[in-house]
C-alpha cells in the first residue's frame, strides 16, 4: 500500500526541495502537500478535506517557523480535525530532550525525528506502514 498523500509543513525552502526528492525517490507517497507554516497548514489542509474528503496519513512537522509554529499547529490541528487515521511525525533540528518530553503529551504525534529526513527513516517508516 502506498501513502496517497504526505504534508510537509516547514518553513525551509531547501529542507522542502529535499525531503520532496527524497520521497519520490523512495517511491514513498502519490501527492505532496506543501505549507510553509502552521496557520497557512490548517487552511491548505482545511482545503484538501473539502477536495478529498480527507487528510493526508501522514504530516512531516517542523516545530520552529514563523506565524504559527509547530507547537501551535499541534493545538489547532486537534480543534479543527478530528482524524485518528493522520500520523504526524515532528521533523526538527532541535534534539532538545524537552521538545521530545513536550510532543508525547500529543495523542497524534508517532515520532520525533531529527533532521535531516534520510533514505533508512523513510524506509523505516515504509515499514511501519507496510508500503
Amino acid at each position: 500500500m502506498k501513502i496517497k498523500t504526505t504534508c510537509i509543513i516547514d518553513d525551509d525552502p531547501i529542507f522542502i526541495f529535499g525531503t520532496k526528492i527524497l520521497l519520490k525517490n523512495n517511491n514513498f507517497s502519490e501527492f505532496v502537500l506543501v505549507s510553509n507554516n502552521g496557520k497557512e497548514a490548517i487552511s491548505d489542509l482545511q482545503e484538501y478535506v473539502k477536495k478529498t474528503l480527507k487528510l493526508p496519513e501522514i504530516i512531516f512537522l517542523d516545530l520552529n517557523m514563523p506565524v504559527m509554529d509547530g507547537w501551535e499547529f499541534l493545538d489547532s490541528f486537534d480543534s479543527f480535525f478530528k482524524d485518528l487515521n493522520t500520523k504526524i511525525y515532528i521533523l526538527s533540528s532541535s534534539i532538545d530532550s524537552r521538545d521530545m518530553e513536550r510532543s508525547k503529551k500529543y495523542s497524534i504525534v508517532k515520532g520525533f525525528i531529527a533532521k535531516p529526513l534520510t533514505d533508512k527513516r523513510i524506509n523505516d517508516l515504509k515499514n511501519d506502514f507496510s508500503i
